[in-house]
């Protein structure tokens, strides 16, 4: 098939090689030209393990290009594949404003294209339950006319990727969840999942938008109750891994072990901003969550609780090397880290702080990671050692971040771990 994908971010950039890669011609779009000059040269957009490869040998074989022109881009299309970003809005909110505007953008190529193909157009982006119906169908409803349905068939299909294993979890998924306006299965979009093994459920829009919410809100419990859990161990003098051991091994109640080690606080790009949207949907309907609007405040309290522990064994105007800046070790994804958080408490506090991670290059930080990092840490640059910096430096104190320490040699050397707690 033909597949044009809107939006070269993580999710959007990371199918883009994997769908090339089972053979399927792969367009991919967007609206930063940096990040198509940097795809027709063969330069990754982001840091996530195996992508070069996949990319390398699919631009290669002439399987994946890119482009600006949406027209261009659909002209013949089977499928166009909606990832652009929904940020958190002012009040919680997720913003549509990307999503509206590739909506708009796609109806009125389409409106121009007399191929006589009938498009499918998946959206991927996280969205507030109704928007397939009531924000997206009726952009489509007004560009095309009567009878649009017979031009284009509209899909919820929300994507299960994590980061540092996005490619495995692409070809490996958890579930397939394909939401249509009838629950019925989708020819195109079954097409394009042949051969991927994972439980597969057909449902309506809704049901498919609410999935992602529920998913990574229940996420976020996980980590802020295995984060609770720990500070009060911490406290009492008893070994939270111990208590975690006991506790994940009851798979028959306690449901599995992921995400329920005591450790960091939750980030990334997901999880608090679908959150904060799960939270202003049930205000808006007047639910009551009080458990969903417990786990920011919490985890914003593991933050400091963790920074707490860590201040108190340093001496004023210390120097603290930290092991790790981005959500995962691996990527170069800054937005809402809690790493990014914790250094920028260090500064505060007067120490003179110094980062090692071999994945971030300020130079290639693009598009909401590029202003997270810089309106969070605006001297990021000069604070980035490398491996010879990092292992020679005088430093009172390593902050273990990720697994990216394990790089270092740093025996000898004083460290703390806020990835776990013991």
């Amino acid at each position: 098939m033909k597949i044009a994908i809107f939006g070269l971010g993580y999710v959007g950039f990371t199918a883009a090689c994997c769908i090339a890669s089972d053979g399927h011609e792969v367009v991919g779009v967007d609206v930063d030209e940096g990040k198509l000059t940097d795809l027709r040269a063969g330069r990754p957009l982001f840091a996530e393990p195996g992508l070069p490869a996949l990319m390398n040998d699919a631009i290669s074989s002439g399987r994946l290009s890119a482009t600006g022109d949406t027209g261009e881009a659909i002209a013949g299309a089977d499928i166009a594949i909606v990832c652009v970003g929904t940020p958190s809005g002012p009040e919680g909110a997720h913003d549509m404003r990307y999503i509206e505007a590739v909506t708009r953008e796609i109806a009125a190529a389409l409106a121009t294209v007399q191929d006589g193909k009938r498009l499918t157009v998946a959206y991927r982006s996280t969205m507030r339950p109704g928007s397939m119906r009531y924000l997206i169908a009726p952009i489509f409803a007004d560009a095309l006319g009567d009878g649009w349905e017979e031009r284009v068939e509209l899909v919820y299909n929300p994507e299960f990727l994590r980061e540092a294993q996005a490619i495995k979890d692409y070809f490996e998924p958890p579930k397939i969840v394909v939401g249509t306006v009838d629950c019925q299965p989708s020819k195109a979009m079954d097409t394009l999942n042949a051969g991927i093994e994972a439980p597969t459920f057909h449902t309506g829009y809704e049901e498919a938008e609410l999935t992602k919410f529920v998913d990574n809100s229940w996420h976020a419990v996980k980590v802020a109750f295995g984060n609770e859990i720990g500070r009060l161990c911490q406290r009492l003098g008893i070994s939270a891994s111990r208590v975690h051991e006991i506790f994940v091994s009851d798979t028959k109640l306690n449901i599995s072990p992921n995400y329920t080690r005591p450790g960091s606080a939750f980030g990334g790009s997901c999880l608090p901003k679908d959150v904060r949207a799960l939270q202003f949907i049930a205000e808006d309907m007047g639910a009551n969550f009080h458990l969903v609007d417990s786990l920011l405040r919490s985890n914003e309290a593991h933050k400091n609780h963790q920074f707490a522990q860590i201040d108190a064994q340093l001496p004023d105007g210390a120097t603290v090397l930290m092991a790790g800046l981005a959500f995962k070790a691996g990527t170069d994804d800054l937005r809402e880290s809690p790493y990014v958080d914790f250094a920028r408490k260090l500064l505060n506090a007067g120490y003179s702080l110094k980062i090692f991670d071999p994945a971030l290059d300020p130079g290639k930080l693009r598009g909401q990671n590029l202003r997270y990092a810089h309106a969070n840490l605006p001297t990021i640059d000069a604070m980035l050692v490398s491996r010879e910096e990092a292992e020679a430096g005088d430093w009172d104190l390593v902050v273990i971040a990720t697994s990216v320490a394990n790089e270092l040699d740093l025996s000898g050397r004083k460290t703390v771990t806020i990835h776990t707690i013991a």
